[in-house]
Protein backbone atom coordinates (compact mmCIF):
# COMPACT_ATOMS: atom_id res chain seq x y z
CA UNK A 1 0.00 0.00 0.00
CA UNK A 2 1.45 3.54 -0.78
CA UNK A 3 1.13 6.20 1.73
CA UNK A 4 -1.03 8.15 -0.91
CA UNK A 5 -3.64 5.04 -1.23
CA UNK A 6 -4.38 6.23 2.33
CA UNK A 7 -5.82 9.58 1.97
CA UNK A 8 -9.40 10.10 1.26
CA UNK A 9 -10.17 12.18 -1.19
CA UNK A 10 -11.50 15.63 0.04
CA UNK A 11 -14.86 16.23 -2.01
CA UNK A 12 -16.47 18.43 0.50
CA UNK A 13 -17.93 21.24 -1.10
CA UNK A 14 -19.17 24.10 0.18
CA UNK A 15 -22.27 24.08 -1.91
CA UNK A 16 -23.12 20.62 -0.15
CA UNK A 17 -25.66 20.95 2.70
CA UNK A 18 -23.88 19.17 5.79
CA UNK A 19 -25.20 16.47 7.55
CA UNK A 20 -28.10 18.81 9.31
CA UNK A 21 -29.41 19.81 5.64
CA UNK A 22 -27.72 23.36 6.18
CA UNK A 23 -24.67 24.44 4.10
CA UNK A 24 -21.58 25.49 6.05
CA UNK A 25 -21.64 29.23 5.25
CA UNK A 26 -24.98 29.49 6.77
CA UNK A 27 -24.36 32.18 9.21
CA UNK A 28 -27.88 31.25 10.72
CA UNK A 29 -29.00 27.91 10.59
CA UNK A 30 -32.18 28.80 12.17
CA UNK A 31 -33.06 31.95 9.19
CA UNK A 32 -35.80 30.11 7.72
CA UNK A 33 -37.47 29.57 11.21
CA UNK A 34 -37.01 33.24 12.51
CA UNK A 35 -40.90 34.09 11.08
CA UNK A 36 -41.95 32.31 14.08
CA UNK A 37 -40.52 35.47 16.20
CA UNK A 38 -42.93 37.62 14.79
CA UNK A 39 -45.37 35.30 14.62
CA UNK A 40 -47.90 36.94 17.00
CA UNK A 41 -47.44 40.42 15.08
CA UNK A 42 -48.57 38.10 11.87
CA UNK A 43 -51.44 36.78 13.35
CA UNK A 44 -53.01 40.29 14.42
CA UNK A 45 -52.51 41.04 11.19
CA UNK A 46 -54.19 38.46 10.02
CA UNK A 47 -56.67 38.34 12.12
CA UNK A 48 -57.32 42.14 11.45
CA UNK A 49 -57.67 41.28 7.49
CA UNK A 50 -60.40 38.97 8.16
CA UNK A 51 -62.41 41.12 10.92
CA UNK A 52 -62.05 43.56 8.08
CA UNK A 53 -63.26 41.38 5.26
CA UNK A 54 -65.86 40.37 7.60
CA UNK A 55 -67.04 43.65 8.41
CA UNK A 56 -67.07 44.41 4.71
CA UNK A 57 -69.27 41.28 3.62
CA UNK A 58 -71.99 42.31 6.99
CA UNK A 59 -71.81 46.26 5.16
CA UNK A 60 -72.76 45.17 1.97
CA UNK A 61 -74.96 42.35 2.99
CA UNK A 62 -77.32 45.42 4.72
CA UNK A 63 -77.04 47.26 1.45
CA UNK A 64 -78.76 44.58 -0.44
CA UNK A 65 -81.21 44.45 2.52
CA UNK A 66 -81.93 47.84 2.58
CA UNK A 67 -82.18 48.03 -1.13
CA UNK A 68 -84.69 45.34 -1.37
CA UNK A 69 -86.42 46.83 1.03
CA UNK A 70 -87.27 50.02 -1.16
CA UNK A 71 -88.29 47.33 -3.92
CA UNK A 72 -92.40 46.42 -3.97
CA UNK A 73 -92.69 42.83 -3.94
CA UNK A 74 -96.40 41.93 -3.85
CA UNK A 75 -96.38 38.36 -2.84
CA UNK A 76 -93.84 39.89 0.19
CA UNK A 77 -95.63 43.28 0.81
CA UNK A 78 -99.03 42.61 0.66
CA UNK A 79 -101.35 40.36 2.96
CA UNK A 80 -102.70 37.21 1.79
CA UNK A 81 -105.99 38.43 0.70
CA UNK A 82 -104.80 40.75 -1.30
CA UNK A 83 -103.24 38.39 -3.62
CA UNK A 84 -106.65 36.57 -4.12
CA UNK A 85 -108.26 39.57 -5.18
CA UNK A 86 -104.99 40.77 -7.17
CA UNK A 87 -105.10 37.24 -8.91
CA UNK A 88 -109.04 37.69 -9.91
CA UNK A 89 -108.49 41.57 -10.93
CA UNK A 90 -105.54 39.96 -13.58
CA UNK A 91 -108.50 37.45 -14.94
CA UNK A 92 -110.80 40.81 -15.83
CA UNK A 93 -110.54 42.05 -19.62
CA UNK A 94 -112.13 45.40 -20.87
CA UNK A 95 -114.82 45.49 -23.46
CA UNK A 96 -113.84 46.01 -26.78
CA UNK A 97 -117.10 47.32 -28.06
CA UNK A 98 -117.92 44.88 -30.30
CA UNK A 99 -120.76 44.24 -28.39
CA UNK A 100 -122.15 47.55 -26.90
CA UNK A 101 -125.39 47.73 -29.26
CA UNK A 102 -126.56 44.60 -27.53
CA UNK A 103 -125.99 45.78 -24.10
CA UNK A 104 -127.35 49.59 -24.49
CA UNK A 105 -130.73 47.58 -26.23
CA UNK A 106 -131.58 45.40 -23.21
CA UNK A 107 -130.41 48.59 -20.95
CA UNK A 108 -133.51 50.04 -18.38
CA UNK A 109 -131.18 53.15 -17.81
CA UNK A 110 -133.06 56.55 -18.62
CA UNK A 111 -130.94 57.92 -21.17
CA UNK A 112 -132.22 61.15 -20.87
CA UNK A 113 -131.48 61.48 -17.49
CA UNK A 114 -129.25 64.82 -16.03
CA UNK A 115 -125.65 63.38 -15.04
CA UNK A 116 -125.01 62.24 -11.46
CA UNK A 117 -123.16 64.67 -9.40
CA UNK A 118 -122.23 63.71 -5.95
CA UNK A 119 -123.33 65.76 -3.46
CA UNK A 120 -126.21 67.81 -5.37
CA UNK A 121 -129.32 67.59 -5.11
CA UNK A 122 -131.98 67.77 -7.63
Amino acid sequence: MNGTDNKMPNNKNKEEPVGNGHKDNDVNPFAEYMWMENEEDFNRQVEEELLEQEFLERCFQEMLDDEEKDWFIPSRDLPQGVGQLQQQLNGLSVNDGRNTDDILSKSKLNPDAKEFVPGVKY
